[in-house]
């Protein structure tokens, strides 16, 4: 048999990817590397840089499905953000997008420039698509360390922000670029105006398409109608952007984006239909990815690829740790949020796709050698990335005491975005009727719970005062037939403490609703019980709690403080 197979049809070659790509997954994760790593080396030992197995035209036919695939992984980063969850996490998060867009390109143009192949066109476009983390790498990472808290929420939301971010600047810097090279008379104004309105005209497209499947989902109950219908609304949105001229990325993105904030439960859309073919599109999409890196450039590449992932990693690093500090996040989130940042795979890779199919840089020799290298360095340094970058992850979750946290505990209702500071309220009752609009917002309970839920909290004090002294009231109620859910809370503080007083005539400063089903009553009297001997009583646990700066502090001393396993303890431990 010789290579190339000039008469395989474009079946052979895709069941060839996909076999090869599935087989160096496996052998990947077997030596503890993201299968991703192995699917993009499957690629380049059946690509042109190794055994040449396809003609490089009959690979061409594909490029659909990778663009179908790109499209999947924006969805799934869209997903992550969650506008209601993030409440609490949005000036970290706005620091951190901020100090990456600035600090990331900067440090890795700076790097790069001083090759004398890359030239301010390839930097720009280098510079941007640096900012680009893996989404799938993280998650995946994030599920095998069973990790959960606050740095994993502020991970996984900022990786979703990054990719939105890097998306927005590789499209500046492809239309900048295009101006460079004579194809466009656009200013530095034009240029940003241009970019914008790709931005809003996708995000249009993304959306529409989300409100139509969600529309979907609500009136259509069977699962297998509905992957259908999330299977041609993926479709619908990369083949309409493309139509229209718009970003098909950003697209995908704000649909995952859309569906996680319209509907109520995200996985009926998002995670249980597309991941019936994800792993498949995903694993032809990187093993092709790899198929993309050529010899021509190999030996300068891979010096400019190590600068790039040097300087890139160092970016990461600086951003994540002077972001932290603006935004007054805890320790653990400063020293190690940067370092977790590291993977980088599928956008990045998707963007040299992109980047292929744009007729300015295949118009003429000199842009085509600068495509070539570009792709070739990219490939390259997610290579680096994909074998180094997990590793740093792994790390950076061990060190922010989240790994194994993924297991029902007492206090999990209590999470960051169930926490409130310097909650103001004249009497008790103003303060339960608060607090049951947070609960019920937070826990996105229906609205016809509202008052049922107010009532029985209501009915309970007027009994006997839930104020249990030394600071803290516990009132706690019962949830309405309709909900399922089994506890249900929030934690308000105020640190100077509310105008009325407990059984020992000190004032509440920390009032903790509580809600649970009528099957959850043993429940229900365990967390009343743990409130009590800790907030209640722990006189170092409330000193702390009194001067905690945010909710993550809070959160923090809840779930992740040195005696929190005494009294917020794992319940299959109990087993």
């Amino acid at each position: 048999m010789t290579f190339p197979l000039t008469a395989a049809s474009p079946l052979l070659i895709l069941a060839v990817i996909l076999i090869m790509g599935v087989a160096f997954g496996n052998v990947a994760r077997a030596v503890r590397l993201p299968s991703i790593t192995g699917q993009i080396l499957a690629g380049v030992l059946i690509g042109s840089a190794g055994l040449h197995v396809f003609e490089e035209s009959k690979v061409a036919g594909l490029r659909p499905l990778t663009t179908f695939a790109l499209g999947l992984v924006a969805v799934t980063v869209g997903a992550h953000l969650n506008f209601r969850r993030l409440r609490n996490a949005s000036q970290r998060l706005t620091w951190l997008v901020l100090c990456e867009a600035v600090m990331v390109p900067t440090i890795v143009f700076l790097g790069v420039i001083v090759f004398p192949q890359v030239d301010l066109t390839l930097g720009m476009l280098l510079g941007s698509v640096a900012v680009a983390t893996a989404p799938a790498t993280i998650v995946a990472i994030v599920k095998e360390s069973r990790a959960k808290g606050v740095f994993v929420k502020t991970l996984v939301a900022a990786v979703a922000l990054n990719n939105l971010m890097c998306i927005f600047l590789f499209e500046l810097a492809r239309l900048a670029s295009h101006e460079f090279m004579g194809a466009s008379d656009l200013h530095v104004g034009g240029v940003l105006l241009s970019a914008f309105n790709q931005l809003l005209q996708a995000a249009l497209v993304g959306s529409l398409a989300a409100l139509f499947m969600a529309a979907v989902a609500r009136f259509v109950p069977q699962v297998e109608k509905v992957a259908t219908a999330g299977f041609i609304t993926l479709l619908l949105t990369v083949g309409m952007a493309n139509y229209l001229g718009y970003s098909s990325l950003m697209a995908c993105l704000f649909l995952g984006l859309t569906q996680t904030n319209v509907l109520r439960e995200r996985d009926k859309v998002v995670d249980n239909v597309f991941s019936h073919f994800e792993p498949a599109i995903l694993t032809v999409f990187f093993t092709l990815a790899g198929m993309e890196l050529t010899l021509e450039h190999a030996s300068v590449a891979g010096g400019i690829a190590v600068v790039f992932f040097i300087c890139r990693a160092a970016g990461k690093a600086a951003a994540g740790r002077v972001a932290m500090r603006l935004a007054g996040a805890t320790e653990s989130l400063r020293r190690n949020l940067g370092i977790a940042l590291i993977p980088q795979a599928g956008v990045a890779v998707g963007l040299v796709v992109l980047l292929k199919e744009d007729p300015v840089f295949r118009g003429s020799p000199q842009a085509t050698t600068l495509l070539d290298l570009f792709a070739a360095v990219v490939v390259t340094a997610v290579v680096f990335n994909e074998i180094v970058g997990p590793i740093l992850t792994r790390w950076a979750l061990g060190r922010s005491g989240e790994v194994d946290k993924d297991r029902q505990r007492l206090l999990d209702f209590i999470h960051e975005e169930n926490i409130f500071l310097d909650l103001e309220a004249s009497t008790m009752e103003d303060a339960i009727g608060q607090l049951v609009d947070m609960t019920v917002k937070t826990h996105h309970l229906s609205d016809d719970s509202r008052d049922a839920l107010f009532e029985s909290v209501m009915q309970r004090e007027i009994e006997s005062s839930t104020a249990l002294g030394n600071g803290l009231a516990v009132p706690h109620g019962t949830l309405p037939p309709n909900e399922t859910s089994g506890t249900v809370g929030v934690l308000a503080l105020n640190r100077g403490g509310f105008p009325f007083v407990g059984p020992d005539n000190q004032p509440i400063r920390c009032i903790v609703l509580l809600a649970s089903g009528t099957a959850h009553r043993e429940r229900h009297l365990q967390i009343l019980a743990a409130l009590a001997r800790t907030i209640g009583s722990d006189a170092k646990m409330q000193m702390e709690l009194y001067h905690a700066q945010t909710p993550a502090h809070v959160y923090d001393l809840l779930h992740h403080h040195d005696e929190a396993e005494d009294f917020n303890y794992f319940l299959d431990d109990l087993a």
